[in-house]
């Protein structure tokens, strides 16, 4: 899929944040100069070209009284794809991705009390039979991450 000037735009606005409303879409809609049925289908076709892998709010589990922790596996090769799918179907994890390491799969839980963080990688060691690394948060720093489109 190739983006257009206006999907660029509409990408990069979007990280800076959603207006928080009943009609999100028509102050972006305003900023583009389309329709709020326009935004919604462009999203719809990156997501669904891979363009982008979500849409949705970032929430702050622990500042909800929850908590998250960022976890690795070592997954052989050969195994890869039906782990990734297995680790995917709990709604506890927020997302999940590889990487060129020994440890080459990364996926960050989100649960409502820490107890829960060491149950779920029990539970995805027990289904997977490979071990679960938890790296919970010692320090937070916020960098701003943003992509140009």
């Amino acid at each position: 899929m190739t983006l257009d000037d206006t999907d660029r735009h509409l990408v990069n606005l979007l990280q800076d944040g959603l207006p928080i409303g009943p009609a999100p879409f028509e102050e972006i809609a305003l900023k583009l100069a389309i329709s709020q049925t326009a935004v919604a289908k462009r999203l719809g076709r990156m997501k669904e070209a891979g363009v982008i892998t979500r849409f949705g709010p970032f929430y702050d589990a622990a500042a909800m009284g929850g908590a998250f922790c960022l976890c690795a596996m070592e997954v052989p090769a050969e195994r890869l794809e039906p782990v990734v799918t297995c680790v995917n179907a709990y709604p506890e994890v927020a997302h999940n991705y590889e990487r060129a390491h020994r440890l080459n799969m990364w996926f960050v839980l989100a649960t409502e009390t820490e107890a829960e963080i060491a149950t779920t990688c029990k539970r995805i060691e027990a289904e997977t039979g490979i071990a679960v690394l938890a790296f919970p948060k010692l320090q937070e720093f916020f960098i701003g991450f943003r992509v140009a489109a």
